[in-house]
């Protein structure tokens, strides 16, 4: 005889389905690790065309995880704290090891100083936007450029030219490319989030369309795009600086 505390088939089926939600976002954040290692182990055998696509499956598993366990509700303290080690790994560590065995190296110590740079802007970067998601002022914007997004200048600079750097004075022009990166990430420079972007959900399906143009154009050439995409996300805030100067209204001046 069941016991009247004991829970029915439906209440076990619907704890069980809740156990999986919370899983299901998890397994992306691993895989997004699981990216980050592989391109720190392509990266040391000098696999630069392989090592460099990891950090972009890295971008795409990043952007699920979180979408996913806000569409099943299965949000949790847990999961933002792994999804921000797996963002240090991939987003950090993977693009400075990738950029020093790709160029750096050839600066010698200035060359693993450069890398560590990218590192810790990536760990405050992170921790940063963990104790400031609450208390956001605009969540169309992020403070500082987003770690995946700074990852993807290095990543992108490698995939669209994949030849390792053997010249010391050649080596001097991988530095912007990773420092600064790292310093706009601790920065306050206000990058657009797109996380509200409309792609059709109302009468213009404008956004849309703009959407398949990009796609599109990645798919034909790649490695061009994919380092367009990076740069152009990169300057874009600077554009809106320079925008938003423009378009501000001079204070009235008092009449005398």
């Amino acid at each position: 005889m069941r016991s009247p505390d004991a829970p029915t088939a439906r209440e076990r089926r619907a704890a069980h389905f809740r156990r999986g939600a919370y899983l299901l976002p998890s397994m992306f954040t691993i895989g997004n690790m699981f990216c980050g290692y592989a391109c720190i182990v392509f990266a040391m055998r000098g696999e630069f065309h392989t090592a460099a696509p990891f950090i972009g499956i890295a971008f795409i598993m990043d952007a699920l995880d979180g979408r996913i366990a806000r569409l099943t509700g299965a949000t949790s303290a847990f999961g933002i704290q792994l999804d921000s080690l797996a963002d240090v790994i991939s987003f950090g560590m993977a693009p400075a090891i990738l950029s020093f065995a790709w160029g750096l190296h050839e600066l010698g110590r200035w060359g693993w100083a450069i890398g560590f740079l990218f590192v810790a802007a990536a760990a405050l970067r992170l921790a940063r936007f963990n104790i400031q998601t609450t208390a956001a002022p605009d969540k169309r914007y992020f403070v500082g450029m987003p770690s995946p997004s700074a990852a993807s200048v290095p990543a992108a600079t490698v995939f669209a030219w994949p030849y390792q750097i053997d010249d010391p004075v050649a080596a001097l022009a991988v530095v912007p490319v990773v420092v600064i990166p790292a310093l706009l990430m601790v920065s306050t420079v206000r990058f657009r989030s797109f996380k509200d972007l409309n792609l059709g959900w109302r009468r213009s399906y404008v956004p849309l369309f703009l959407v398949v143009i990009v796609v599109a154009a990645i798919a034909a050439e790649p490695r061009i795009m994919l380092a367009v995409c990076a740069y152009a996300y990169l300057l874009s805030a600077f554009v809106g600086m320079l925008w938003t100067r423009i378009r501000k209204p001079k204070a009235a001046t008092p009449s005398p």
